[in-house]
């Protein structure tokens, strides 16, 4: 004789964190909030910014072009302004000229944080009965 054994799951859960896609997912000034981030970035900025670049996809060595901009350092600048369209972040030119002058390291920082949220793998948790 044949017994038929049903089993039945219930639907796997997913966690999932929704942060607002129009905000920067920290602050420009929250580096202290990432040590291992903050320190890289100001014992070896320019190791930092090609590591940063590289992570984001584009080439390692972009962000050493910097030097040959005058007062606004071009590549910090077209990185910002392209994780904010990639990403659907608010904010503007003007904005991101002063930034990339004044606060050049505070960016990259914010950057890569950036990176790494974005690009953190998504956990899915399954529960069995």
């Amino acid at each position: 004789m044949t017994t038929t054994v049903v089993i039945q799951q219930p639907p796997p859960t997913q966690v999932v964190e929704i942060m607002n896609p129009r905000e920067w997912s920290s602050g420009l000034f929250d580096c202290l909030d990432d040590i291992k981030t903050c320190c890289f970035a100001y014992w070896c900025f320019p190791c930092f910014a090609c590591k940063t670049s590289k992570d984001y996809g584009e080439h390692l060595c972009l962000p050493l072009l910097d030097m040959f901009g005058w007062c606004v350092p071009p590549i910090t600048l077209a990185m910002r302004v392209s994780m904010r369209h990639r990403y659907g972040i608010d904010g503007s030119l003007p904005n991101d000229c002063v930034l990339s002058s004044f606060c050049t390291v505070c960016i990259w920082c914010q950057m890569a944080r950036e990176i790494d949220k974005r690009n953190a793998p998504v956990m899915i948790s399954a529960k069995t009965a």
